[in-house]
């Protein structure tokens, strides 16, 4: 039988859509709303004036293997590369592999004006409009997961929230809205006259619960409507609350966007009799006159009680939440601290209330950005750090007491972060957990090759049709490479990392979830090295089977019994990253630079008689001989015997098989503090910045390509990110924070301010890569490089040399989990049709950020 190829940047489509996979959404429902995320029904702000129930919907079958980084869509480059088109009731788009014709179809509505139905899985749905003169409208739409309209790209309502506002100006005549269907099979569509042409909304608040003990001011967020064509400056939100009065300046809102806007509630006493609180808020314009207002009413908790609290986030400065399960003693300071992450659709506050409180440590219960989030990869991980930074500088822990637990997509999160960060914890337990997100799709594939025949074809699964979707896939070099920008969310090849604690594996019998098989697959790693963990499959249980699937004594037992452990005490110790940018140090030991970038990079100490290091895949190594206890007088590494001055940290760099002692390298240079991948560039309170001197359709698109980065990232990850035209961008007002450049040198402003001296360079119809030039206007390219007037600020790079390149960069799989992308990636205009085999180049800039002593695959 012809093998499955598994690899990161790969999803196994066809599965997705299988009804086998969909067990689990059957029998509950939409998920979301059954953990308690209910979706928006109610209209505050403004009428209806229209209720699309009439559409063409189109299926486009997924068969085999497609890329996560660059997926194909066809559909979307037809609307995006030809805006005018328009398609009407049994056009042919294409047809597929067994010679069928794929057609768009008429649909009406349902009884709740959605449309819905199986048939829309993995569908694009074709709304149009005419109106009679140009207007200003918002649409409101939920179930998909992008839109293009007259063809400019929107971000979607993905998970059925009925959150998604879209302020927008219609043409007179005929607009076009494509809508690509969500993860559920169902599709709303309206548009509302605004109430006024700013407000705000109360979809998708995040606030904190007003605590009796705590009088301090609190953080919020919620979004301002702006459907007017100019910019909103100097605008302030008043929040007033029991008699007080707090006043927040506001970044400026661009024209026709949403935004979710960081305000302070003031510090009050509040009435311990009460259950809520009313917080009284208004937008004002600098002249003081006031243009919305709103009420919120917040719940009143003990802070010795399971409550939430918020706090400002470095990765964009929005306003971000946690749940605390306190410790039940009243202990504020010297105890445990417990992370547990959720699973996918869990809301953090449901996270921590699934337990009871302990009286020997507070529970903190992080949101991975989103109820589905990240996985806990990428935000999601950096999401967890703050809290478990923020947890410890309120709660004051015993440092050698942090534990670190979940389930489900918060299972995997724990094998991750426990392997990713395995000197932060002294103890993990998984629950029902999958390790590797690739294991988890491979799992899936397993179930299908264990079918017969026969239980196949009930599922519309023919022998030529499993044929197709089981043949081999032989990756190119440019393939690989992209791959290889994955291997920090590897975590099987981090295994050994779980040296550092203890590990308690808790899964059901029955998980149809995540298969139990993957829970035993990982007992028999553990079993081959491991001396400390504990596995434990609940008799008969499913997925979730009460809230001992996570509030397990056992587990707490096996914390109890461990702390991490002093210095002192570590005479072994072995240690992988995939990435020093994503995680660097196992307790006084830090890995720089790597030899070939994202690779597993690692090393094995040991101290008997002798002080000795081993290494792999390292070219710069840090010790810190401050943190030890005794004074060190020689060390052995990877074979070389080397003297040790001082009981300070000293650095060790390889060149061509030759360790020397080394001064602290620059900051220029790679490492942990800036070590790339192009998705590290959307952290550091990063700002999005859009050419404005090009021609007006460049001027148009970058502009609107980063609003939707920006809705995208909102959407995603509860974020909040600035955007600045170029001419309005200068590097002393946005200093040591991370930029994004929308545009190239020809047309944004901004360029020569932040990449004057980038090895890369890119024009209308020409880019230079090095030495290298290539001509056209239909290239697109994604890189990453470091900022110059900063020790460790980035500047990410959307470009393009001309329209086509232009539009085929505007998807936005780099703020995806589960996607991966090196330093630097060009395609051309035949991406969104052809997904990464339209991939040209990729790779990663040297260890000096340099493309000489890089690492590029050209196709």
């Amino acid at each position: 039988m012809a093998k499955f190829y598994t690899r990161s940047a790969v999803v196994f489509v066809m599965l997705l859509l299988l009804p086998f996979v969909l067990i689990g959404q059957q029998r509950t429902g939409n998920i979301v709303e059954y953990f308690g995320k209910e979706k928006v029904e109610d209209i505050h702000e403004g009428k209806v004036i229209h209720v699309f129930n009439k559409a063409l919907a189109l299926t486009i079958p997924r068969f085999g293997f497609e890329s996560s980084s660059f997926p194909e869509d066809p559909v979307f480059d037809k609307f995006l590369m030809e805006p005018n088109a328009h398609v009407r009731e049994g056009e042919v788009f294409d047809i597929d592999f067994f010679g069928r014709e794929l057609k768009w179809s008429a649909i009406k509505v349902d009884s709740s004006n959605s449309f819905s139905g199986r048939d829309l899985r993995s569908g694009y749905v074709y709304l149009t409009y005419n109106s009679g003169s140009e207007k200003t409208v918002l649409f409101e739409a939920s179930g998909h997961s992008l839109a293009s309209i007259n063809g400019y790209p929107y971000e979607g309502d993905h998970y059925d929230f009925g959150w998604n506002l879209i302020p927008l100006k219609l043409k007179k005549g005929k607009n076009v809205f494509v809508l690509k269907v969500g993860r559920f099979p169902r599709i709303r569509a309206r548009l509302l006259e605004p109430k006024a042409e700013v407000q705000f909304t109360t979809r998708d608040l995040t606030v904190p619960d007003l605590l009796m003990e705590e009088d301090m001011e609190y953080k919020a967020a919620i979004r301002v409507i702006n459907t007017s064509g100019n910019w909103l400056k100097k605008y302030a939100i008043e929040a007033k609350v029991n008699g007080k009065e707090l006043t927040t300046k506001i970044a400026d809102i661009p024209p026709f966007t949403v935004y979710k806007i960081p305000f302070s509630i003031p510090s009050s006493t509040v009435d311990t009799s009460m259950a809520k609180v009313n917080v009284d808020l208004g937008l004002v314009q600098s002249n003081g006159q006031l243009v919305s207002a709103e009420t919120l009413a917040l719940n009143v908790k003990s802070k010795y009680k399971h409550h939430k609290r918020t706090f400002i986030s470095d990765i964009d400065k929005s306003v971000q939440y946690y749940s605390v399960a306190p410790d039940k003693s009243g202990n504020t300071e010297g105890g445990a601290i417990f992370l547990s992450v959720h699973g996918a659709s869990v809301e953090a506050v449901n996270q921590a209330n699934a337990y009871k409180q302990k009286d020997w440590g507070n529970l903190v219960a992080p949101t991975n950005r989103r109820p589905y989030g990240f996985a806990w990869e990428d935000w999601g991980r950096l999401d967890a750090l703050e809290v478990l930074a923020d947890s410890k500088r309120l709660f004051k822990p015993d440092n050698s007491k942090i534990y670190l637990t979940g389930h489900s997509m918060g299972g995997h999160g724990t094998w991750y972060l426990g392997a990713t960060y395995p000197d932060h914890f002294a103890a993990i337990a998984p629950c029902a957990g999958y390790p590797d997100l690739l294991l988890y799709r491979g799992s899936r594939t397993e179930r299908l090759l264990e079918m017969t025949e026969e239980q196949r074809e009930r599922f519309g699964i023919s022998p030529k049709l499993f044929e197709r979707m089981t043949a081999e896939v032989v990756p190119t070099a440019v393939e690989n490479i992209v791959e290889r920008a994955g291997t920090p969310s590897r975590t099987v090849k981090l295994i050994r990392n779980y040296l550092h604690h203890g590990v308690y594996v808790l899964h059901g019998e029955k998980d149809n979830v995540v298969p139990t098989r993957l829970a035993r697959d990982m007992r028999e790693r553990l079993g081959t090295f491991h001396p400390d963990f504990t596995y434990y499959e609940y008799p008969g249980g499913k997925h979730w089977y009460g809230n001992h699937s996570v509030d397990w004594d056992p587990i707490f037992n096996l914390f109890k019994a461990r702390t991490i452990p002093e210095i002192k005490d570590i005479k072994n110790l072995e240690f992988s990253t995939g990435s020093p940018g994503v995680s660097a140090s196992s307790h006084f030991i830090t890995i720089h630079q790597q030899d070939i970038p994202f690779e597993i990079s690692s090393f094995d100490f040991s101290w008997d008689a002798i002080f000795k290091i081993e290494t792999k895949n390292v070219s710069l190594l840090e010790v810190d001989f401050s943190q030890l206890p005794s004074e060190i007088k020689s060390i052995e590494l990877n074979g070389k015997e080397f003297g040790i001055p001082s009981q300070e940290k000293m650095f060790f760099k390889e060149s061509e098989g030759v360790w020397t002692i080394v001064s602290k390298p620059s900051l220029w240079e790679k490492g942990p503090h800036r070590n790339g991948g192009f998705k590290d560039a959307f952290r550091n309170d990063v700002v999005f910045v859009y050419a404005t001197k090009g021609s007006k359709a460049e001027n148009d698109w970058y502009y609107n390509k980063a609003r939707f980065d920006a809705d995208t990232f909102w959407y995603k990850a509860n974020g909040n990110i600035e955007l600045v035209a170029d001419t309005n961008f200068s590097p002393k007002d946005y200093p040591n924070r991370n930029v994004v450049i929308y545009g190239n040198k020809s047309n944004n402003a901004a360029w020569d301010k932040l990449l004057k001296n980038s090895p890369v360079q890119v024009f209308n119809s020409k880019l230079n890569f090095g030495n290298r030039s290539l001509t056209g206007s239909n290239w697109g390219l994604y890189f990453i490089v470091p900022r110059a007037d900063s020790d460790f600020a980035s500047v990410g790079v959307v470009t393009a040399t001309g329209p086509k390149g232009m539009k085929a960069a505007y998807a936005n799989h780099y703020l995806v989990n589960g996607t991966t992308f090196p330093d630097l990636m060009l395609f051309d205009e035949t991406v969104l049709a052809q997904g990464t085999s339209a991939v040209k180049c990729a790779g990663f800039f040297g260890n000096d950020w340099s493309i000489e002593k890089g690492d590029f695959e050209w196709e």
